[in-house]
């Protein structure tokens, strides 16, 4: 087993990991690697709930802001890219905790999931990304699950990027992307992991989520996506798709009223939330922390530390 440590804290949005892995890195001198699929964006700050320089106490992040919203950016690059950055903290004699409600993301790392750039065609998926458009997103994703049911399975209906990828691999080698996974699984792991999960009673997440849609609204959301769209980045694209974006960019476009958007909004978080947990359930080696209504910040803190030190990290 490697020696090195990688601390992964992960959990549905809202739960809190952004403000514990802050102090969990003040206290073990530890710097965090982002496993957020939105926050790679740069000029995507309020909706995808960014911490500020002043919320990160001096900690150094990596994989925020990394590329520009009309920038290519899949779980390929983000694996190649946080490897270089665990390396990095690593070279410094400080703990890289790994954070973020991405389970794709977050599992290429810690399964040491190796992929293929060489697959790429852009003809390919244009194809059927007009499919999708005309016949619907569970058209294609039907099709997938004729020569992939396992990944199928693991991707949301609306989830189209993933499932176009996971198609033109197929498309390319004749096996499905879950079989490659599969594969590149057992390689070992060049890292000793600790998983941490937070979870809290379920209506008092949705409420988090809630009243954190309402502060980003305040904060200045749909001015954000104005920003956006007047930089000349279109609804099209993959950032621009996603929750707080699309929702505003309707609002925008008159499709639904401001309340109907933000209560549109509030839902499709609520649901994100439970297929995060749903994916993140599945996994035995997470250790659970329930963080109930009179724990503080502290007291998740110290239960955190007690556990990373009962796993000999510090």
């Amino acid at each position: 087993m490697s020696s090195r440590p990688l601390i992964v804290i992960v959990g549905p949005t809202a739960v809190g990991k952004t403000g514990l892995s802050i102090e969990l890195a003040l206290e073990l001198n530890g710097e965090i690697v982002s496993a957020d699929s939105m926050q790679v964006y740069k000029y995507m700050d309020i909706g995808t709930a960014k911490p500020t320089l002043e919320e990160r106490k001096g900690v150094e992040h990596y994989l925020i802001d990394e590329v520009a919203p009309d920038e290519e950016f899949n779980v390929a690059k983000y694996k190649e890219k946080a490897d270089y950055y665990i390396e990095k903290i690593y070279r410094k004699n400080k703990i890289p905790i790994m954070v973020g409600g991405t389970g794709l993301y977050i599992n290429s790392v810690i399964d040491n999931i190796q992929f293929s750039e060489t697959i790429c065609d852009w003809e390919y998926r244009n194809e059927l990304s007009e499919l999708a458009k005309r016949k619907g997103n569970e058209y294609v994703h039907d099709m997938l699950r004729c020569v992939d049911p396992v990944t199928a399975q693991k991707l949301h209906t609306n989830d189209i990027r993933r499932i176009i990828r996971a198609l033109e691999v197929y498309k390319y080698t004749g096996i499905p992307i879950s079989k490659h996974q599969e594969e590149s699984r057992k390689q070992p792991s060049p890292y000793r992991i600790l998983l941490i999960g937070l979870t809290m009673e379920r209506e008092r997440l949705y409420n988090r989520i809630n009243q954190r849609v309402d502060i980003m609204l305040e904060q200045g959301l749909v001015e954000e996506v104005c920003s956006l769209l007047d930089m000349g980045y279109d609804k099209s694209l993959t950032s621009m798709q996603g929750l707080g974006y699309k929702e505003i960019i309707s609002y925008l476009e008159g499709f639904y009223s401001y309340d109907e958007a933000v209560e549109v909004l509030k839902r499709d978080t609520r649901r994100y939330a439970k297929r995060q947990l749903t994916w993140f359930r599945r996994d035995q080696r997470i250790h659970w922390i329930d963080i109930n209504e009179k724990d503080s910040q502290k007291d998740v803190l110290e239960k955190c530390i007690n556990y990373v030190e009962k796993f000999g990290f510090v």
